[in-house]
């Protein structure tokens, strides 16, 4: 079986916990053991966020004032790099005989994606309000509520095409682990000689890894993140977990744009079009939520 596998930023680096890599490696290294386990006798590819991670990058190329700061799509590919290799040592770690390779991909926006002037991925750290605003006023950030906390948003275009899809393909079909399309995939543009540029966005992950799960006809498509399941009236006294649904019945619900609403989408997007299920859990959960006795099945 073909399973693409989605796992958030988040859940390498839940919310409050210090930025650091040792938290990253210690959170991997406990959820390496799950993952291991789905990948057992399967193919896997797994596509990883980097929402917080890319925001700390952004901060600290702000600190240093020698020089401008690289933009975040540059950014974008220092992530993929660093949280790819904690993934990939976590996981030989624990599947000493398996091939495991980390590639840096670029995914392609439309550069006229009206998600340009409208940020909504939430990056870095979390902050209260009046912290999210003064710094909103003093680094002409934008800024929105990320639960209880606020963060700041960027523009998150559309995944149209991933431009490594040939090599994740071949990597995938020869047993080998890929570790791709990491928060989202590098966002480019791509001109009409196919020269590609670079540009300032974070694409959501959740989408990214859907479009690639069609694309690669995967069996399943899984997204672990930092909550258990899919909850109907989430942050409210009604809020209750959702089991099971049909993709139409997720649909009819609102989510937050910021969080679980593009993996909801992601997940339908599968559904819909390959008639396979999909599944939203949490990442410590990740063998049961693959088997269906953990998390939110969604159905055809």
């Amino acid at each position: 079986m073909r399973v693409v596998v989605a796992i958030g930023g988040n859940a390498l680096l839940e919310r409050g916990e210090v930025l650091s890599a040792e938290t990253q490696q210690r959170n991997m290294a406990r959820a390496a053991g799950a993952l291991a386990q789905l990948a057992d006798g399967n193919e896997m590819v797994l596509v990883h966020g980097n929402g917080p991670q890319v925001g700390l990058l952004a901060l600290e190329g702000e600190a240093f004032k020698e020089a401008p700061p690289f933009p975040l799509d540059v950014l974008g590919a220092e992530s993929q790099g660093m949280i790819g290799y904690v993934i990939a040592q976590e996981l030989r770690n624990v599947m000493p005989h398996r091939q495991i390779a980390t590639l840096i991909t670029q995914t392609q926006v439309d550069p006229d994606d009206p998600a340009f002037d409208a940020p909504s991925k939430p990056i870095g750290p979390v902050y209260s309000e009046a912290e999210a605003r003064a710094l909103a006023d003093e680094r002409g950030w934008q800024v929105a509520a990320d639960g209880d906390y606020f963060r700041r948003v960027v523009p998150s275009p559309q995944p149209a095409g991933i431009l490594e899809f040939q090599t994740i393909r071949l990597l995938a079909g020869e047993g080998t682990v890929v570790i791709c399309a990491g928060g989202g995939g590098v966002p480019v543009i791509v001109g009409a000689r196919g020269q590609t540029r670079g540009v300032e966005a974070v694409i959501d992950k959740d989408l990214a890894a859907s479009l690639l799960a069609r694309k690669l006809g995967a069996d399943r498509l899984i997204i672990l993140t930092d909550v258990d399941a899919v909850y109907e009236d989430w942050g409210t006294a009604r809020a209750r977990k959702i089991g099971e649904a049909k993709s139409a019945q997720l649909r009819a619900m609102p989510f937050a744009k910021g969080s679980m609403g593009p993996k909801v989408d992601a997940v339908c997007r599968f559904v819909e079009e390959t008639g396979r299920p999909a599944a939203i859990g949490s990442l410590k959960e990740a063998a049961s939520v693959a088997d269906g006795t953990a998390g939110t099945q969604i159905l055809p």
